[in-house]
C-alpha cells in the first residue's frame, strides 16, 4: 500500500514537472518539440492512406522512410495498378517516379500545393518541404481544455520571403507532452482550406504519437483522407542509398 502511494506521488510530481517545463518554453520551442516528436531522427515503416471523395474511394499502402528534416522517400506498395510509384525529397528538391512509363518528374515549387495522388494531403504536407519550425513565427494564442487535458493553440505566421504555401496555420498541441491534436490551414486571403485531426494516440516504437491522421477538406464537400500508422519504427539507421535517384527508380 505504501509503495502504491509513493508511486502515485512520483507520477504526480513527474506530470507537474512536464507542465512546468512546457510553461517555460516559448511557442517556437514547443513547435520544435512537437515536430521532433512526430519526425524523430528517422522513421521507417508502412502506412495506409484511405482517400474519400464525393465520387470514389480508394486505399493505398505506403512504404515511408525519412531522415531528419531534409530527406523523405515514399513508395506505393498497393494496389497493384499503382505499386512502384515513388516520391523522393532531398532538401528543397522533389521528384515523382512513374514506373509504368519509366519516367521521373521533378516537382516545381509551384506544384507543392497540388494534391499527392489525389488525396487531401498536398505534396508539401507529405514531404514537408517547408519547415513549420524555421519558416514561420509562432505565438500561443490560447490555452484550452480538451477532454480534461490542457492544450495550447499556436498561431503560425509565415516569415517574409519564406517558401511556404499557406497564409496562416493553427496547431493544437497537448501541453504535457507536445503531442499534436489538430491543425488548421488557411490560404493567403484568410480562408480556411482544410483541417487535420490526429487521433488514436498511443505507443509507436520509442514514443507516444497519434496513430491516425485525418485531413478534411473545407472546400470540397465530402472529401477526406485518413493515414494510419501500420508498422513504424523510429530512430533506426537507414541506408543513405534509400534517398537517391537510383533507389527511386529501382522498383522490385
Amino acid at each position: 500500500m505504501r509503495k502504491s502511494i509513493l508511486l502515485i506521488v512520483l507520477l504526480i510530481v513527474m506530470a507537474c514537472s512536464l507542465r512546468v517545463y512546457a510553461s517555460e518554453l516559448d511557442a517556437t520551442d514547443i513547435v520544435r518539440h512537437s515536430d521532433d516528436l512526430m519526425r524523430g531522427d528517422s522513421r521507417s515503416g508502412t502506412y495506409s492512406m484511405k482517400i474519400i471523395t464525393s465520387r470514389w474511394e480508394r486505399e493505398l499502402t505506403l512504404l515511408v522512410r525519412s531522415q531528419g528534416r531534409d530527406k523523405m522517400f515514399i513508395r506505393i506498395l498497393a494496389p497493384a495498378k499503382e505499386a512502384g510509384i515513388g516520391t523522393l525529397r532531398i532538401k528543397n528538391e522533389m521528384w515523382n517516379y512513374l514506373p509504368n512509363v519509366e519516367k521521373t518528374i521533378k516537382i516545381p515549387p509551384s506544384m507543392m500545393l497540388r494534391p499527392w495522388m489525389g488525396s487531401d494531403f498536398a505534396n508539401d504536407d507529405l514531404v514537408k518541404e517547408s519547415s513549420i519550425v524555421n519558416d514561420y513565427t509562432h505565438q500561443i494564442v490560447s490555452r484550452e481544455d480538451i477532454n480534461g487535458e490542457s492544450v495550447l493553440k499556436i498561431e503560425f505566421t509565415p516569415k517574409p520571403d519564406a517558401p511556404v504555401i499557406w497564409g496562416k496555420l493553427y496547431h493544437w498541441v497537448r501541453e504535457n507532452d507536445f503531442v499534436p491534436l489538430r491543425e488548421e490551414y488557411y490560404n493567403e486571403k484568410g480562408k480556411a482550406i482544410k483541417i487535420l485531426e490526429y487521433s488514436d494516440v498511443g505507443q509507436v516504437s520509442d514514443r507516444v504519437v497519434p496513430r491516425t491522421w485525418t485531413m478534411k477538406s473545407l472546400t470540397n464537400k465530402g472529401h477526406s483522407t485518413t493515414i494510419k500508422l501500420l508498422d513504424v519504427t523510429y530512430n533506426q539507421t537507414i541506408d543513405s542509398a534509400v534517398f537517391s535517384m537510383v533507389h527511386l527508380k529501382s522498383v522490385q
